[in-house]
């Protein structure tokens, strides 16, 4: 098991957390799973399973979106699109300079991973929010 503190003070965070994962996995099978049986109700299953067959596609491709858009950390919109690596405390990288447009707020909480002290910045026209470590 590696060790949770390392001495340059990241936290360090399994591939399983960072990835796709082995639960997000499971569920998207069950996601696919559900819109097979879904499609099959519809076109096999007769009048009386129509019903069944349009409910679980319905539900599969919820299933299947909720798995392909989450998001496992707090991150921003860029280090998500790129696979940037997290920084501290799942934040902007360290030694990130923020746009101008984002404000510094007296919102602070502390990261459940790390245990860190996370400084909230906000975009007042769009409401974008950025998380940046307290040093």
């Amino acid at each position: 098991m590696p060790d949770p503190w390392p001495s340059d003070g990241r936290a360090a965070i399994p591939a399983v957390v960072t990835g796709f994962g082995f639960v997000r996995s499971i569920a998207l099978l069950i996601g696919v799973l559900l819109v097979v049986a879904g499609f099959l109700g519809i076109t096999v299953g007769g009048s009386g399973m129509a019903a069944f067959g349009i409910w679980n596609v319905a539900l599969g491709l919820l299933v299947v979106a909720a798995v392909l858009l989450e998001r496992t950390r707090y991150r921003s919109e860029p280090g998500e699109r790129f696979g940037a690596t997290p920084g501290l405390a799942g934040g902007e990288p360290s030694g990130t300079v923020l746009e101008p447009r984002f404000h510094r707020t007296d919102e602070t909480f502390e990261d459940p991973t790390t245990r860190r002290v996370m400084r909230v910045w906000l975009d007042p026209q769009s409401g974008e929010r950025r998380y940046l470590h307290e040093d």
